[in-house]
């Protein structure tokens, strides 16, 4: 078929793309993950491989930890596979979030993601060593409780035991359960750099790209060539 890049609203199946973000629901206040102490959030960027994380259906998922032009500010691309549109066996997912790190704790962030309709969360790195592992903790308040989301993170698509165990037996002695937490598929994932490829942003579902849309996918898709909203930021990206 060749290239083709349509932006698309998507009213269906939020829940699905939302998946790679899943929390466990609980009663009371957001359990207390203390924050790393002397944390160098420069030695967090880059590429990141999920291991395990809390009550998730997504394979292949991959955190990508960048810097902003602005101060303490960083973007996290959370990249998956999920099979939501059915044009293709599988796509390449984007999750993107904005992460605020508190100046005199860097350890500790609010995270903003689109999807989230609770608002911002508590962002929590607890663990790392920068070279092997990392452990992150999430969480919102909602009515009569939280969610809350931990991730095991690995620089390659296998993590030592040793440092899983220290992660999980860490996140059992702050009351958070250790088997909430799911297996993350790393096998077979190298299509994610050369399927489909569709991102979900902070832009995605502005009123300037929802108009944009519906007043052009209808001239633009029949043809069959190139559509990109202008004026945004790569939004919904499908590409094949």
């Amino acid at each position: 078929m060749g290239l083709l890049k349509i932006t698309l609203v998507l009213m269906v199946s939020c829940s699905s793309l939302y998946s790679v973000n899943c929390h466990s629901y609980h009663f009371g206040q957001c359990p207390t993950l203390e924050p790393m102490t002397d944390f160098s959030m420069d030695k967090l960027l880059g590429k990141w491989y999920a291991i395990q994380k809390t009550s998730t259906s997504s394979r292949c998922l991959e955190y990508n930890f960048e810097k902003t032009g602005e101060p303490n500010a960083y973007k996290l691309d959370q990249m998956s596979e999920n099979s939501i549109i059915n044009v293709a066996k599988s796509n390449n997912y984007h999750y993107v979030g904005n992460l605020k790190a508190d100046p005199s704790l860097p350890s500790r962030m609010i995270a903003n993601f689109p999807l989230s309709v609770a608002g911002k969360a508590s962002f929590v790195v607890f663990s790392t060593d920068y070279t092997n592992y990392a452990g992150i903790f999430s969480c919102q308040k909602i009515p009569l409780g939280n969610r809350h989301s931990v991730t095991i993170l690995s620089r390659s698509k296998t993590l030592d035991k040793q440092y899983v165990d220290k992660v999980r037996n860490r996140i059992a002695s702050s009351n958070v359960n250790p088997f909430d937490l799911t297996i993350v598929d790393q096998n077979n994932c190298a299509h994610l750099n050369t399927t489909m490829r569709v991102e979900i942003n902070d832009q995605t579902f502005s009123s300037h790209n929802i108009g944009q849309a519906v007043r052009k996918v209808g001239s633009k898709i029949g043809d069959g060539v190139e559509y990109v909203i202008e004026g945004g930021k790569k939004n919904i990206q499908i590409s094949e």
